[in-house]
């Protein structure tokens, strides 16, 4: 029986082409705003185009936040994607608006601080050795970025009881570093769109797949 992947809509995100992505893998995909399907999804799918503050509130609108938690507290993986992962942070600021995000992780979504914004285009990306999204991908390998705002800073949380993995962050640099990647157990996001990063994107979205039950 083939793997159920929800995309799911909140009204932001390039919903059709990260279907398509997705279903090239052969896999069941639907498009939906619905609790239930979204929950009981093996693989969660969330998008995410725009300003954070607009994207935060259509998630609200379909209580997105609480299906993603939902989700994680059973350890069912979910995948953000663009704006899609700049809402698992804690906040973003946008011309001196804050707007409190879904809080998986610490960090704030800022604008870049590059001589040319957007960051638009191709860019390679520094992913630590035990990366499971970039597994057989060498150095040189190029995603597609969209986007003027990211993390910029981000101090992983001491755990001193050692109980807890840190999360695996990727890298990418436009004028600095930011935040391109996060693998953090059933949670990972990407800052770029691996439905229009062609050959590269449909590895990791393969890659990103093979985590799902």
């Amino acid at each position: 029986m083939s793997k159920k992947i929800v995309i799911l809509d909140y009204g932001s995100g390039n919903l059709r082409s990260a279907e398509r992505a997705v279903a090239r893998h052969g896999v069941d995909v639907t498009v939906t705003p619905d609790w239930d399907t979204a929950v009981e999804a093996d693989g969660l799918i969330v998008p995410g185009v725009g300003a954070f503050s607009a994207c935060m509130t259509g998630l609200k609108s379909v209580r997105g936040e609480q299906i993603i938690g939902r989700r994680l507290s059973g350890g069912r993986p979910v995948l953000g994607i663009c704006v899609g992962m700049q809402i698992l942070f804690a906040k973003g600021v946008e011309h001196g608006v804050t707007t409190e995000g879904c809080a998986e992780w610490p960090g704030t979504v800022e604008r870049l601080e590059a001589p040319v914004v957007p960051h638009m285009g191709w860019n390679t990306v520094d992913a630590p050795d035990q990366t499971v999204l970039f597994k057989g991908m060498d150095a040189g390998t190029r995603f597609y970025f969209v986007h003027s705002y990211g993390v910029r800073r981000w101090e992983l949380q001491p755990d001193p009881m050692g109980h807890l993995k840190p999360p695996l962050v990727t890298w990418a640099e436009h004028g600095d570093r930011f935040v391109a990647a996060v693998e953090n157990g059933a949670l990972c996001a990407t800052q770029f769109h691996p439905e229009k990063s062609g050959d590269a994107g449909a590895e990791l979205l393969k890659n990103w797949l093979s985590t799902v039950e």
